[in-house]
């Protein structure tokens, strides 16, 4: 399993032998390395492509959000919500982590969903300090509608994503290394 932080990828064996700060040394001689090695301009034109296709779809589904009657953030908001894994309590906190966002700003989300009446707070167990969050019908019928929409979207953008997501993942390869992956191709042909 690895950690992706600003383009890094660290296993994370590695990062439990790294203190709290982490080893800023060993990250920077790891991100040298890294750029040190240039990528074929295929890299760059398959990654472009990765994006392209990505925005296409997030295209679609802020116009389809709007179409609905809500912001494309509030539509992430209910859909993070409604499909948070088993086990995860559905609190603000959660939701920010989901996604991907400051805690300030799900509150924010949380309020303007909760007045416009698709989703509800609730205070559960001993401590009532703990706001949990949950859709409303009103929530849920939008929800379902857009999540329709969006895998009906899918059908049809998806094999380009997927393929472009490929593509992307092969390319990434260093010229080199994908140059010795030839090599000993044509070696194993030629025995």
């Amino acid at each position: 399993m690895y950690f992706a932080c600003r383009g890094l990828s660290l296993s994370l064996d590695v990062i439990g032998n790294l203190p709290h700060c982490f080893d800023s040394t060993y990250i920077v001689v790891r991100y040298k390395s890294l750029m040190a090695k240039p990528l074929a301009h295929a890299a760059y034109r398959s990654l472009a492509e990765l994006r392209y296709q990505i925005r296409r779809f997030s295209c679609f589904s802020e116009r389809a959000a709007r179409g609905a009657g809500v912001e494309p953030q509030q539509h992430q908001f209910m859909l993070a919500l409604k499909g948070l894994p088993k086990g995860v309590r559905p609190r603000i906190a959660e939701l920010s982590e989901r996604m991907q966002i400051q805690h300030h700003s799900a509150v924010e989300l949380a309020n303007r969903l909760a007045a416009n009446g698709y989703i509800r707070r609730s205070h559960k167990g001993q401590d009532r300090r703990e706001v949990l969050l949950a859709l409303t019908a009103k929530g849920e019928r939008v929800l379902r509608e857009l999540s329709l929409h969006h895998r009906s979207e899918l059908r049809t953008l998806g094999p380009a994503l997927v393929t472009a997501l490929k593509r992307a993942m092969q390319s990434n390869q260093t010229p080199d290394r994908v140059a010795g992956n030839r090599g000993s191709a044509r070696r194993r042909r030629s025995k």
